[in-house]
């Protein structure tokens, strides 16, 4: 398929709450090979922590859950560890996964996680759930956070994407059910969901303006994979026409400039 579908509220997770940074860890109890397990999460910590600084004024707190979604029927990240950074970037917001990336718990020799993170930029946040500087716990209320959150389970669920990443350059995705979200369904224009009650993103593209390629993490390397909401008639455009249609949106978002391509805007027209 060249797409995923994903029914919201299928599964339900802990709330997510702001907690701080992790820092290093006492490692005095642990065995050999789980204190070289937290070293090199910690190092790919520190290298996402350079680059979202390189970006934009990244948030100590994140958004995590006080007990990991994966011990209550949540999809499995590589660690237990799932949370979202937030960088604050001028007039617009970077939500970001923090954990996919992780090197498995109980494997070695894997690699980074996913070998990827998830983003979403945008300046369309309300007010009610856009936390002041040095506040991130109101983001959890916003439709940015629980489209991220849903997509960031569906790409847990596939094990990762890179691989349909490689193969088709970007992706689209199918988030059925919007009546039955929390924040989505009141703060999403109409022009965003469809008649069936679905709304859309592309994973992949159309590029950002930083880099998004991690060639320094400490097992291997990790992409930075923006995600993009796009209108029910440009979701309805990809159904019908499969990955030509795909690859034609990316241009058109390019050629249109809208919000530098890979920007979430709720008050752009579509482009199809």
């Amino acid at each position: 398929m060249n797409f995923f579908k994903k029914l919201l509220g299928s599964s339900k997770s802990p709330e997510p709450q702001a907690q701080d940074v992790p820092q290093p860890h006492e490692q005095s109890n642990l065995t050999e090979a789980e204190a070289a397990n937290l070293a090199v999460r910690e190092a790919g910590e520190a290298c996402l922590d350079r680059h979202w600084n390189s970006v934009g004024t990244v948030e100590r707190d994140v958004l995590s859950y006080l007990i990991s979604p994966s011990f209550s029927g949540g999809p499995y990240w590589p660690s237990t560890r799932q949370a979202y950074r937030v960088v604050r970037r001028g007039d617009t917001i970077i939500l970001a996964t923090e954990g996919l990336s992780d090197p498995f718990d109980d494997t070695e020799g894997m690699g980074n996680g996913f070998e990827m993170e998830l983003f979403v930029e945008t300046a369309d946040i309300p007010e009610h759930a856009r936390g002041a500087v040095g506040e991130v716990d109101p983001f959890k209320r916003s439709w940015v956070f629980e489209l991220l959150e849903h997509v960031a389970k569906t790409v847990a669920d596939a094990g990762g994407i890179t691989h349909q990443l490689d193969q088709y350059g970007a992706l689209s995705l199918e988030l059925p059910g919007l009546s039955q979200s929390h924040h989505m369904s009141d703060q999403l224009p109409k022009l965003f969901v469809t008649d069936d009650d679905s709304t859309g993103v592309l994973l992949g593209a159309p590029e950002p303006d930083f880099p998004t390629q991690l060639d320094d993490m400490p097992l291997s390397p990790v992409r930075l994979v923006p995600v993009v909401l796009i209108t029910a008639a440009e979701l309805e455009y990809v159904r019908s026409g499969g990955r030509t249609a795909r690859e034609d949106l990316v241009s058109r978002l390019k050629a249109a400039g809208v919000g530098l391509g890979h920007m979430s805007s709720l008050h752009r027209a579509s482009v199809v």
